[in-house]
């Protein structure tokens, strides 16, 4: 006889077949169970289309036996008119009498609406079997509704002795810190996340383009800062690779067609960014440079995960890499001769 858990775990694992495609939607996972045996599986489609419930329901070939079934889903089904009907009509018209649920949905037009709609109908509904893994599973979108800001990821390759560049550049092109493996593994993780950021010097320094070119993947948003306007149309971030933003102190006499102008203020930078990806429903986010932009979401306490590279190159003197502060090691794992360790905020 199979736990709830165990049927659970089945639907994080299938929610994890939606991800980056389902955002800014959650991704969500659905198993119909009937006399302990799986019937129906599901994952929520890309943004627009249908929620996992849905597809699970569809999974199954004999709809007369969702009348003695079990529906496990990661998330409260939805009760309100989105892009796609409300997925707790749907489980009532279909008369499935147990719905098993690992968490609320933080969404104000959900929010415990849907499971009350299921009580209302006469469904027998648990709630929070494997809830933190819930949770977990789709913590950028939980982020994004409780914290009101992106999931913030900070990310840069330090040399062995402490540097993410050298003090002059004779030429207009990265130097390379990390190998090429940990450079694709960075383009997959842009693949993953709804947009990128990096500082005027950045872009100045190395003109990167911020695609997934390595990797195949949706680019993400492209954002850059640029108070005074001092990159043009001959920089690779202006192509029309992907959508762009540019955060600036004022709007340009002569705007490039392709990019979006942000103004704000510089105040508080980590705020504004926040605060504008909000506006453009941008649930995700990864700081790739430079230090002095990375280190003001870091001074901030405005970030979720960071992900440093540390390689065996040694420069001996150059920019220093950002100092990484009330942060706690949570894994480390090798890639050829570069070390890559993921961090987290320490509580």
């Amino acid at each position: 006889m199979h736990t709830h858990e165990q049927f659970m775990h089945r639907a994080l694992f299938i929610a994890q077949k939606g991800l980056p495609a389902a955002m800014p939607n959650p991704s969500v996972g659905a198993v119909i169970v009937h006399k302990d045996t799986i019937i129906g599986e599901g994952a929520t489609s890309a943004f627009g289309g249908s929620h996992a419930e849905v597809n699970a329901i569809n999974s199954v070939k004999n709809k007369e036996l969702l009348k003695e079934s079990t529906l496990y889903v990661t998330l409260e089904p939805c009760s309100h008119y989105g892009k796609t009907p409300p997925c707790a009509d749907l489980i009532v018209k279909m008369q499935i009498p147990n719905v098993v649920i690992g968490c609320v949905d933080p969404y104000k037009e959900v929010a415990g609406k849907g499971i009350e709609k299921l009580k209302n109908a006469g469904v027998h509904v648990i709630v929070g079997v494997l809830e933190k893994k819930c949770i977990d599973s789709n913590q950028r979108f939980f982020t994004f509704i409780q914290k009101k800001r992106p999931y913030i990821i900070l990310k840069w390759a330090t040399s062995a002795d402490g540097f993410v560049a050298p003090l002059e550049k004779n030429e207009q092109k990265p130097i390379w810190i990390s190998n090429h493996y940990s450079r694709q593994l960075t383009h997959k993780w842009r693949s993953e996340e709804m947009a990128i950021l990096v500082g005027t010097r950045t872009v100045l320094d190395d003109n990167p383009s911020l695609t997934t070119r390595d990797f195949i993947g949706k680019n993400p948003v492209r954002i850059y800062i640029d108070a005074n306007h001092k990159i043009d149309a001959s920089f690779a971030i202006t192509n029309s690779a992907s959508k762009t933003i540019c955060l600036c102190a004022e709007f340009p006499l002569h705007p490039q067609d392709k990019i979006i102008y942000k103004k704000i203020d510089f105040k508080d930078l980590p705020a504004e960014v926040n605060s504008i990806c909000v506006e453009e429903n941008i649930q995700s986010i990864i700081i790739e440079g430079g230090t002095h932009t990375l280190q003001q979401f870091i001074d901030a306490a405005s970030w979720d995960e960071a992900r440093v590279f540390k390689s065996d190159v040694v420069l001996k003197e150059g920019v220093k890499a950002p100092e990484l502060k009330k942060a706690v090691s949570i894994r480390v794992t090798t890639i050829q001769n570069d070390f890559l360790t993921f961090y987290t905020p320490s509580k």
